[in-house]
């Protein structure tokens, strides 16, 4: 990356004072854009993700995990709960642009950097508060973790297969979905602060991330007083559009309209399933699903999944094998991509940003780094 090409956040200060994934995610992405992030860590410990493992870094003590989400920021070390470090953060934040934190509800104001007393005393800010349940309601005071959140919000109740017991999605996706939706505020409050001036709060939380991801359930229950229900790996609302078994292993289809659906019924040998009237038009093969998945089933598995998936990406049928981790990681897109980086320093290699600029995808400049390694850098002599 050299000649005049520069990353969008180049010459933008974030602070970070918060831990764990929301926050630190908010963080590194920002980062990951050129952002100069100070993260503000406790003086015993720090973020407690440093120590969420096995498994660790070659350090045996630092976790992957927090590496993947503190790369390319500067760390020092602060104890809030004292005048003299909390008028270093002000400090900070006259040269700052955003700060993030996601500590407990309630928190920031007793130790006097709410975003009241923030945004008295530095107009420009652009404070960004992380909450588990949101701003206000009768619930706004509880701390909460993602899974927590997958169950309040009713993730959990339309995930899994009809008969399963409530199930969580693998990945921390009420966290991930909370750190950009905050980046996504910030940024556009910087760009509002360009015409007027002045920054400004912005408010996230877990919780509406998670109503956020459930908008079509939602909006289906307020519109017909239904209570969605399980599908398992298919669709409530297009048919055929999930993994069936094959003669081997499992394939994941998805015609998505009555195009796809045409091809998809001659590949199968039944071009008469796409004139049908229980099948033809989408709405009524979600009226005939029960009939129609054991006919589409009974087919596929009489094939190995690999001469399906041949067959239908020649008919231009979206499909795909469902891939475990390794198989993921081991495919040729995954190398094509080049997603995954080498943090400088003799870090571990971690996925980076999921975006690009001009065809490039930004490099960390730095790994993870110590609890309070740039204390004098940032804070000077103390």
């Amino acid at each position: 990356m050299g000649g005049d090409w520069m990353l969008p956040l180049e010459g933008v200060r974030v602070i970070e004072v918060g831990q764990a994934l929301a926050g630190p995610l908010a963080g590194v992405i920002m980062a990951d854009m050129g952002a100069d992030v100070i993260k503000v860590e406790k003086p015993e410990g720090g973020d407690d993700a440093r120590g969420w493992g096995p498994p660790f870094a070659a350090d045996g003590v630092t976790s992957l995990y927090f590496h993947g989400q503190n790369r390319n920021k500067r760390s020092i070390t602060l104890d809030l709960k004292q005048a003299e470090d909390v008028e270093a953060l002000h400090r900070l934040c006259e040269t700052a642009d955003i700060l993030v934190q996601n500590l407990r509800p309630g928190v920031v104001e007793e130790i006097g950097i709410g975003p009241d007393a923030m945004l008295a005393r530095h107009p420009r800010l652009v404070y960004c508060s992380i909450w588990a349940f949101g701003d206000r309601g009768p619930m706004r005071m509880r701390p909460g973790f993602d899974p927590l959140l997958q169950a309040y919000g009713g993730m959990m109740s339309v995930t899994g297969r009809p008969d399963d017991p409530p199930t969580f999605c693998g990945a921390s996706i009420n966290d991930k979905a909370t750190g950009m939706f905050t980046v996504i505020g910030a940024l556009g409050a910087l760009r509002r602060r360009e015409i007027t001036g002045r920054g400004g709060l912005v408010d996230t939380s877990l919780f509406e991330t998670a109503v956020h991801w459930v908008e079509g359930q939602v909006n289906n229950h307020l519109a017909t007083g239904d209570i969605p229900k399980r599908h398992g790996t298919g669709g409530a609302v297009i048919v055929p559009y999930q993994v069936f078994d094959c003669a081997d292993r499992p394939l994941c289809l998805a015609a998505g309209n009555d195009r796809l659906w045409t091809r998809c019924a001659a590949v199968l040998g039944h071009p008469e399933w796409a004139t049908d009237d229980r099948f033809a038009k989408g709405a009524a093969r979600v009226r005939n699903k029960p009939v129609l998945i054991p006919l589409i089933a009974e087919v596929l598995k009489t094939r190995p999944r690999d001469e399906w998936i041949a067959a239908l990406e020649k008919a231009g049928v979206p499909c795909s094998p469902v891939n475990d981790i390794r198989e993921v990681v081991a495919s040729e897109q995954f190398a094509a991509v080049e997603i995954v980086q080498d943090l400088p320093g003799g870090g571990p290699r971690v996925v980076g940003l999921p975006i690009s600029f001009d065809r490039q995808r930004p490099r960390p400049a730095r790994g993870a780094p110590g609890l309070g390694e740039h204390n004098e850098e940032v804070l000077g002599p103390r």
